[in-house]
């Protein structure tokens, strides 16, 4: 718990996680608030635009979810790898076995920290997504009657933990490579390589496709209101319960194979 605490602590104050965060927060604020304040009936009745259900509750929890879960994963392999490579480029893997800490011990802890931090940064985001929702719809004289729609409040926290899940399993897939490259910018390039090539993918293979991390993240926690998507890739979307036990696996997995890779490789840096 000490190194955990530790390393939660220690990620709070880099620079990297108040980007990556930051800027998800920041592009799901604007964009909502912008439907609000640009809203017009492009569609559907004068009375409810159908490019305001972004900012209509209780369908807005949705929107935000959706958003988050969409741009999120791509986020998490970014973030991932970024840490990942720092305990290479910096040294600081090095360190910690010198003063006698165990490999496999410390690279899971540091990717604990990494979802943990992660888990607090999505949830920062759905505050202020919510926050962000309700004044797109107060600026778009929408009804937030909804707001309290108990339905959809119930099923929140169980879809926002299936989300994280989610999240952290793509963003043990950018830990991992830039674990095996032993270094950030790899890890970051292989990353997003990787993202887009399942996306585009999908086209081609869709059978085949619809088992890797990403896709396999979003059949897991599809929302009923996909208002953002995850990339409109045209994947044949598993079973979500399926897909939730395909996550867990991609997550051990990617997890066994930096710690496998860790303990073996021979530390210079």
């Amino acid at each position: 718990m000490r190194l955990l605490a530790s390393g939660v602590r220690k990620l709070g104050r880099r620079l990297a996680t108040w980007l990556t965060f930051g800027l998800l927060t920041g592009l799901l604020a604007v964009v909502l608030i912008v439907v609000g304040a640009t809203a017009g009936p492009s569609g559907g009745s004068a009375a409810q635009p159908s490019n305001l259900a972004l900012v209509t509750f209780p369908g807005a929890y949705d929107s935000v979810l959706s958003f988050i879960l969409g741009l999120g994963g791509l986020f998490a392999v970014i973030y991932g790898a970024a840490i990942a490579g720092s305990e290479w480029t910096w040294g600081t893997l090095k360190t910690a076995v010198a003063r006698g800490e165990s490999r496999n011990r410390y690279i899971l802890i540091s990717f604990a920290s990494v979802a943990v931090v992660t888990g607090l940064g999505l949830l920062i985001a759905l505050v202020v997504g919510v926050g962000a929702a309700l004044i797109g719809a107060t600026l778009a004289h929408v009804s937030t009657s909804g707001l309290t729609d108990g339905t959809t409040l119930s099923r929140l926290p169980l879809t926002f933990i299936k989300g994280w899940l989610a999240i952290v399993e793509e963003g043990a897939l950018g830990f991992t490579i830039a674990t095996l490259a032993r270094s950030q910018l790899a890890g970051i390039g292989a990353g997003i390589a990787f993202y887009f090539v399942e996306a585009f993918g999908g086209y081609f293979l869709p059978n085949v496709m619809k088992y890797l991390p990403f896709n396999v993240a979003s059949a897991a926690v599809a929302t009923p209101g996909n208002a953002f998507g995850g990339g409109g890739t045209p994947t044949v979307a598993l079973e979500p319960n399926s897909a939730l036990l395909l996550v867990s696996i991609w997550l051990i997995g990617s997890l066994a194979v930096a710690a496998l890779f860790t303990e073996r490789t021979e530390i210079t840096a």
